[in-house]
């Protein structure tokens, strides 16, 4: 076989290598020769942002069926067996712009987890029983999101901020679309948007450069590149506070607050992450020491964000008494005041700085953590930066910056709340997304 590597596009970093073949294929690996396993992830640019809306959910079900069976490996028992057999773990994730497929092994089984992925990836026969019985599996997947209400809410506040726009769909779909799916729509999402341009290669562990990229060449490299595709860019349409109950009987009260927030994309990101840190990193953030501790409110109190590459999402949960779910809102939303109104000390600035790059550094310690921080910088942003670079620009964050991005994005005519409780009156709520 003729090599597609191309030797004058591989760059060389004491923290990382990366390679590109001609057909768009990259590769990043990190080596760490103080550990025992490797670990191999295969990141596509692809997700549920790219679907039309009558396949809502089929990035997922394709994930599913690609572990069902290849000409190699018939069955789904054969192909989980063999990772498993020498100590390994096998598994995938589905997200709004990326899914990943990955195996954690022993350093010295890296061609056989290389094998097994690729072999799924590119030989998947998607028998239609198993599409049947994993169609079901799904269902109760499904089923099971609706009738846990902390689940369901995140997927209604994702609704609610972005209407019926693709990022504001769920993932996993609905029992409608995820029921018309056919392995003949598999096969043709899988060669539309399963192509090497979109494909990154993340390898971290006791490994050589040269072999993963050996390998990636072997499996990949006569993969001819996809018509490129775009998704379609998400608007925030919100001049007003949104509101969305869903009346159940339930015994505790299940709400999310969310508004617009940065993309991934805007260099402020790391200001942002900050906010995020003050409001909900640990049992010290403002969130859990104000709403649980201080005032008795929940028992589960967070907030995070999701950042796209055209759009982002701010999002605070609590699960409160159905009696206090009033209190709890108002606690919430002056915590988020507090943001845009009063510039952060500079004592909580730095111990919360402290915290995320100690966090950082802690989570380089594991060979699918750091094949997961290659992998998905190089997917994102095209480049990657070392633990050290991002905890410079952590350090680069000040009390100011924080203060005017708050003031920006959590405003009172951008506010959306989801509840999941038992309530019917949406005036009540709304009227208490104010400032």
């Amino acid at each position: 076989m003729t090599s597609t590597i191309a030797g004058p596009r591989t760059e060389v970093t004491d923290f990382f290598r990366r390679t590109t073949l001609s057909n768009g294929v990259r590769i990043v690996t990190s080596r760490m020769n103080h550990v025992h396993s490797a670990t191999v992830i295969f990141n596509y640019n692809v997700g549920s942002r790219w679907e039309i809306e009558s396949h809502a959910g089929i990035s997922h079900v394709l994930e599913h069926m690609l572990f069902k069976g290849t000409e190699k490996r018939p069955d789904p028992a054969t192909i989980s067996e063999e990772i498993e057999g020498v100590g390994g773990i096998l598994n995938a994730a589905t997200g709004r712009e990326s899914t990943n497929y990955w195996a954690k092994v022993p350093a010295g089984k890296l061609d056989l987890a290389f094998d097994v992925l690729a072999d799924i990836l590119r030989h998947s026969t998607f028998p239609a029983d198993e599409l049947e019985k994993e169609r079901l599996v799904i269902f109760e997947e499904i089923r099971g999101i609706v009738d846990t209400p902390d689940d369901l809410v995140h997927d209604i506040i994702d609704e609610v901020v972005w209407d019926n726009q693709p990022v504001g769909r769920t993932i996993i779909g609905t029992e409608e679309t995820v029921g018309s799916i056919g392995t003949s729509d598999l096969h043709n999402f899988l060669d539309r948007y399963y192509s090497p341009d979109r494909l990154v290669i993340a390898v971290a562990g006791k490994v050589d450069h040269e072999r993963v990229v050996e390998l990636a060449d072997r499996y990949f490299g006569t993969m001819a590149p996809a018509t490129p595709t775009i998704i379609i860019p998400s608007v925030f349409q919100h001049t007003a506070p949104h509101v969305r109950l869903v009346n159940r009987p339930t015994e505790q009260a299940h709400l999310c607050i969310g508004h617009p927030a940065l993309p991934y994309t805007d260099d402020r990101r790391y200001t942002q992450g900050m906010i995020d840190a003050i409001l909900s990193s640990g049992m010290s953030s403002r969130l859990f020491q104000e709403i649980r501790e201080r005032r008795g409110l929940v028992y589960s109190v967070y907030g995070y964000f999701r950042q796209y590459a055209d759009v982002g999402q701010g999002v605070v949960y609590a699960g409160t008494d159905v009696q206090r779910i009033d209190e709890t809102i108002q606690a919430v939303m002056a915590e988020l005041d507090k943001l845009r109104t009063t510039v952060v000390g500079e004592e909580e600035l730095q111990r919360t700085k402290d915290l995320r790059k100690g966090r950082i550094l802690m989570g380089m310690e594991d060979s699918r953590s750091v094949a997961g921080w290659i992998g998905s910088q190089e997917l994102t942003f095209g480049e990657i930066l070392t633990p050290e670079e991002v905890m410079d620009r952590i350090d680069a964050v000040d009390a100011e910056s924080m203060l005017m991005l708050a003031q920006e994005y959590i405003r009172e005519d951008w506010m959306s709340l989801a509840v999941v409780g038992p309530y019917d009156d949406e005036q009540r709520f709304r009227d208490q997304l104010t400032f």
